[in-house]
């Protein structure tokens, strides 16, 4: 069944409802970076992400591609008070935005912002570090960079994310060659083949690859 407009807003009407803090965020999102509000995630997405946290029982997260912060706060909620959440991101100008809405939704003492780009923070981990739960948004063409750093620093059980790996559809279509859809294309052969983790891919957003590590 082709997802409309109509049973989208359908979907959203019957989940649980995201918070004045989260619609005041999207809205600034959308009117202060309009051709780049197509990276923050839905409501859906936002709601199914502090679920999973939650029923992974994660307190310690990873977040490759900040934003403006939407999804560190889904991800942040779904944490115990005494969790803590990786966030990786480059720009200041939005991620000035998150640190804004982080302190709103009370969640600023559990994120640590890293303003550098992922990989080099990533390697400058200890070789055991272990995170509960990961998030992959960032720059398509890093993508199997990202997942090889993150899957050896998530502990047996648990959970890695990976936004946009539908690429809207393109991912599928072969007059598609812009970098982006090139770089999902690999990322999602190279996922798939991975025998470290099982995983699903998901029509959620933009597509949303779901794994979890084996114990």
């Amino acid at each position: 069944m082709p997802l409309t407009p109509e049973l989208y807003d359908y979907l959203v009407a019957h989940s649980t409802a995201r918070d004045r803090v989260l619609e005041q965020l999207a809205a600034e999102t959308m009117s202060r970076f309009p051709a780049a509000a197509g990276m923050q995630i839905g409501p859906e997405q936002g709601t199914l992400m502090t679920l999973l946290a939650q029923l992974t029982g994660a307190s310690r997260a990873l977040e490759i591609g900040t934003f403006t912060g939407y999804s560190a706060i889904c991800v942040a909620r779904g944490l115990p008070a005494s969790g803590k959440l990786t966030c990786c991101d480059v720009s200041e100008e939005w991620t000035s935005v998150a640190r804004r809405y982080w302190q709103l939704a009370g969640v600023a003492d559990q994120i640590d912002l890293q303003l550098r780009p992922a990989l080099e923070t990533l390697r400058e981990m200890p070789a055991g570090e272990a995170f509960d739960f990961a998030f992959i948004d960032a720059d398509k063409s890093s993508y199997v960079s990202y997942w090889e750093e993150v899957v050896p620093r998530v502990r047996p059980g648990g959970v890695i994310l990976v936004d946009n790996t539908l690429s809207h559809g393109r991912v599928i279509d072969p007059g598609a060659t812009s970098a982006d859809v090139q770089g999902i294309r690999v990322f999602n052969d190279h996922a798939a083949a991975d025998a470290r983790v099982a995983l699903v891919l998901l029509p959620v957003g933009d597509g949303l690859t779901l794994a979890r590590k084996h114990t």
